[in-house]
């Protein structure tokens, strides 16, 4: 994992985007019991997921390799409007 980092050009971001990802997960539990929590987390990773995408635009990767950021690009963003 962290050479793919490195590859992405974020290896000092790691530790931030990794932290970051935990306090998401954590809010889209307790948006179990409060919804307007888990759709901000939901929106947080969606965001998130979307600069994945540009990364992985910038350095040329292929499109089966941005397949899973742009699967969950969308299941966030579906998540943030309608679910919770």
């Amino acid at each position: 994992m962290q050479r793919e980092f490195e590859r992405y050009r974020l290896g000092r971001q790691r530790m931030l985007v990794g932290s970051l990802q935990l306090l998401a997960a954590l809010g889209l539990l307790a948006g179990l019991g409060e919804p307007w929590l888990g759709r901000a987390a939901a929106a947080g990773l969606a965001l998130m997921m979307l600069t994945g995408v540009v990364v992985r635009c910038r350095i040329r990767d292929s499109w089966v390799q941005m397949t899973p950021a742009s699967f969950y690009l969308i299941l966030n963003a579906y998540l943030s409007v309608a679910a919770f």
